[in-house]
C-alpha cells in the first residue's frame, strides 16, 4: 500500500504530479521522463517500490540493501561530505580503530586512573622475579674469576718481561760502574772472592753485551741481578782467566732478570768475548757451540770440555744458558780460546776498539 502525497508541481515547471507522481505522456516524447515499470524492477509496481524513511537521518533508503554497501543518504552536509563518515558499521568500526578506541578516544594511564598500589604480597613476588637465578649467579662468578686471573697472570708476564729486566739492569750497571771506579781508584780487589762479590766485566762486543761478573752462580745472589755468575765452587770449581791452564765456566739469565745471554747463540767462530779484570784483558775466540745439552752435562765445564773440539790442555771459556727461550729444559754450550791476554797499562785490545 502506498502513502498518499501532496500534489505539488513538477521541478521543471511541468504539469502537478498528481496523488502518485508526475503526469506521464507517452513514450515517444523526447522532452519527458519515464518512470520504470512492473517488468523493469521485476514486479515492484506500477511506479516502483515505496523508498522508507530513515528514522535517525529522515534520509531515504533502499530496502534490503546493507547500510555499510551503499551509505547513508543523509541530506547534512557534515555525514556524506568531504571529511565526514560515509559508510556503515565496517566504516564506523574503522573509523573507531582509528581515532583509538570503540568511543572513539585512545586507552592510557589518565583514562584509567591512578595505578594500584603493590601489596606486599606482590611486592614480594616482582622482586623474587627480577632476582637473577642460580645459573646467572654461577656464570657471573665464573667471568669474574676469568677476568681476575688474567689480570694476574698479565701483571706476572709484565713483571717477568719488564720489570725484572729494568731491575737487573739498574743492579748490573751499578755493579760495573762501582768496579771500575775502584779499579780508577787503584782499590786493589782480593785474590779470592766471596759468593756475589764482582770481580771482572765480560764484553761481548757482537751482542753489546757489557755486564759484571761475580762468583758463584746462585740465581737470588747473581743471576737474577743481571750479572754472570763465575762457577767458582765445588763441585762445578772452574778456573780464573788468569791461571794458567784450565776452563773458565760462566753462566747467565738468557731470558728476563737482564738476559745477559739472551743471543749467544749467533755468535759464531772468530767472534770475540773479553774479560775485563782489574790489571787485564783476557781476549777469547769463539770455537765452538753446543745448541743443545741436559742440564746434567757437566762434563762442557771439564779442564778439557768434553764436546768443545779441544783435545789438550789450554786457557778455554764456556757460556751456558738455558735453551730453548723462555724455558729451562736444556742448556746451551758456547766455547771459546783464549788468543791474547794483554795489561790494561797498554790500553784496550783490539776487540773492544773496532
Amino acid at each position: 500500500m502506498t502513502t498518499p502525497r501532496p500534489e505539488r508541481e513538477d521541478a521543471y515547471g511541468g504539469a502537478p504530479y498528481g496523488s502518485y507522481g508526475p503526469a506521464f505522456v507517452g513514450a515517444g516524447d523526447p522532452g519527458t521522463a519515464r518512470m520504470p515499470a512492473v517488468d523493469d524492477y521485476g514486479g515492484y509496481g506500477e511506479y516502483g517500490p515505496e523508498l522508507p524513511l530513515d528514522d535517525r537521518t529522515m534520509a531515504l533508503r533502499v530496502p534490503g540493501a546493507a547500510e555499510g554497501a551503499y551509505g547513508s543518504l543523509s541530506a547534512s552536509a557534515g555525514a556524506s561530505g568531504p571529511g565526514g563518515a560515509t559508510g556503515g558499521r565496517a566504516a564506523r568500526r574503522k573509523a573507531a580503530k582509528r581515532g583509538g578506541g570503540r568511543h572513539g578516544g585512545g586507552t592510557s594511564a589518565a583514562a584509567d586512573g591512578p595505578a594500584r598500589p603493590l601489596s606486599r604480597v606482590e611486592a614480594r613476588q616482582q622482586a623474587r622475579a627480577r632476582k637473577p637465578g642460580a645459573a646467572v649467579m654461577v656464570s657471573r662468578a665464573v667471568g669474574e674469576l676469568f677476568i681476575t686471573t688474567g689480570v694476574v697472570m698479565l701483571l706476572f708476564v709484565t713483571y717477568q718481561l719488564w720489570w725484572t729486566n729494568v731491575r737487573a739492569h739498574a743492579e748490573a750497571g751499578s755493579e760495573t760502574s762501582q768496579l771500575q771506579d775502584d779499579w780508577a781508584n787503584g782499590k786493589r780487589a782480593p785474590g779470592v772472592f766471596e759468593p756475589g762479590q764482582g770481580f771482572a766485566i765480560l764484553h761481548i762486543p757482537k751482542l753489546d753485551v757489557v755486564a759484571p761478573i761475580a762468583e758463584g752462580v746462585s740465581n737470588k745472589n747473581v743471576l737474577d741481578k743481571g750479572m754472570v755468575g763465575h762457577y767458582g765452587e765445588a763441585p762445578l770449581k772452574t778456573a780464573m782467566p788468569y791461571d794458567k791452564t784450565g776452563n773458565f765456566g760462566l753462566a747467565a739469565h738468557r731470558n728476563t732478570h737482564g738476559e745477559p745471554f739472551r743471543y749467544i747463540n749467533r755468535l759464531v767462530a772468530g767472534d770475540a768475548v773479553v774479560v775485563e779484570t782489574q790489571d787485564e784483558y783476557f781476549v777469547y775466540k769463539v770455537a765452538s757451540m753446543l745448541p743443545v745439552t741436559p742440564p746434567s752435562n757437566t762434563s762442557v765445564l771439564n779442564p778439557v770440555p768434553t764436546g768443545s773440539g779441544f783435545t789438550r790442555q789450554g786457557r778455554y771459556i764456556t757460556l751456558t744458558t738455558c735453551t730453548p727461550e723462555f724455558t729451562s729444559k736444556y742448556r746451551l754450550i758456547v766455547w771459546g780460546k783464549m788468543v791474547e791476554e794483554r795489561p790494561r797499562s797498554k790500553g784496550k785490545p783490539d776487540a773492544l776498539i773496532q
